[in-house]
């Protein structure tokens, strides 16, 4: 399981500034954050050279493609088919969205099932897994996720789980969620979290109280050896640019310290 940073974290910033932060944090490997309206430091429709080179003077390896659509609208759907065949022609095998986009909480749940086979069909051909992010109602938790997967029952529709989102929207400690969902793993954001549930307030990993050393046993228990990376949200309000390095830095030294492979 190597860990690497999520651009995401860099949300209020420009996608070379991401690059280069992450890279000097000491990470090797990266998330890219294609979603529109929020992060949008990958562009789908450009030509990917230029990004690709300014990733290798980085000596940052993308490992997941972060493209948040609402998958339970046609658009949405369409665009998360973009985001997945973009994955397969640059050989990224993860696509990473929740089911109602980046901001939804409240979804539908027969609207999403009613497209999800087209993204199904879609990873298939493309040979990309696509994570759906504990994120949202339907998803809130890993509890809540398993009879989901159950009725979507196809092999490449996995789960992003993420360590704090499970207690913003469904007030559940990732050490009591986490260990059902190994089998179905396609990433991992390492994410802390400060207050209960509804509080937006996640700092760097070590900042908050979500427990690390234990969440990293259950993924080497579990066997899980897929990517995973280290996602920053603040308390919705972002720092300057050297704010962020900062606490990218020291996020990653405190897994180095619990043990994860940071690069």
């Amino acid at each position: 399981m190597q860990v690497g940073g999520h651009s995401n974290t860099y949300h209020t910033r420009t996608g070379e500034e991401a690059w280069a932060g992450i890279a000097a944090a000491g990470y090797i490997t990266v998330e890219l954050s294609a979603v529109l309206g929020w992060s949008e430091h990958v562009d789908l429709d450009a030509p990917v050279a230029d990004l690709y080179a300014r990733l290798a003077h980085y000596g940052l390896t993308p490992t997941v493609l972060s493209g948040h659509s609402d998958l339970t609208t046609p658009d949405g759907v369409d665009l998360a088919i973009k985001a997945i065949r973009w994955c397969h022609d640059n050989e990224i095998g993860v696509m990473n969205s929740a089911i109602g986009g980046h901001s939804s909480q409240e979804e539908s749940e027969s609207a999403f099932l009613a497209g999800i086979g087209r993204v199904a069909a879609a990873a298939d051909d493309a040979g990309v897994d696509v994570a759906l992010e504990i994120h949202g109602d339907i998803m809130a938790t890993g509890a809540r996720t398993l009879p989901l997967l159950e009725r979507i029952g196809h092999p490449r529709i996995l789960v992003a789980y993420d360590t704090a989102n499970c207690e913003f929207y469904g007030d559940t400690a990732a050490v009591d969620d986490l260990a059902t969902m190994v089998p179905y793993l396609a990433n991992v954001h390492l994410k802390d979290k400060r207050g209960g549930a509804g509080v937006w307030d996640f700092p760097e990993p070590g900042g908050g109280h979500v427990d690390f050393t234990a969440i990293r046993k259950i993924l080497v228990d579990g066997g899980y050896d897929g990517p995973a990376s280290v996602e920053i949200e603040f308390d919705g309000t972002w720092p300057d640019l050297a704010g962020i390095d900062a606490v990218m830095k020291s996020g990653r030294d405190h897994l180095v310290a619990c043990g994860y492979d940071c690069g």
